[in-house]
């Protein structure tokens, strides 16, 4: 099932769940739109021009947070995953906690920026992760 945006159910669920005290890393693995799909069709372009605005945008408030991208890189191919789950592009982005991404997520200057990331992407996933080892 093609997703771009959590559920506030999931959302809910990993807020209660992650630690409050420790960094989180996201990984966002992310396929693109050929063209991106705007819902006032006033913009016209790829689905990766789109996102790229949408990271340029938004790095204010990532940085505002705390946060920084890790690693963001092109994703060449699935060595271990269901023929049809292809991606694009892998980003890392790392949080100093769960609650500097919650609060990046409620910042009205980032869900201005979030038209572009909805119009660039076919399908993605986000997965939180805490540094605590096996």
């Amino acid at each position: 099932m093609a997703a771009a945006d959590p559920s506030q159910e999931e959302l809910k669920k990993v807020l209660q769940e992650t630690p409050k005290d420790q960094p989180v890393v996201m990984l966002n693995l992310l396929r693109f739109r050929d063209r991106a799909e705007y819902k006032d069709e006033s913009e016209e372009c790829s689905g990766r021009d789109a996102y790229k605005r949408y990271m340029d945008e938004a790095a204010e408030c990532v940085t505002a947070v705390g946060a920084e991208v890790v690693w963001s890189g092109r994703s060449v191919g699935s060595l271990i995953a269901p023929p049809e789950e292809s991606w694009d592009q892998v980003l890392l982005v790392r949080y100093p906690s769960i609650s500097a991404f919650l609060a990046m997520i409620e910042n009205p200057d980032y869900k201005g920026v979030l038209k572009h990331k909805t119009a660039a992407l076919e399908d993605s996933r986000l997965v939180a992760n805490v540094e605590n080892g096996l």
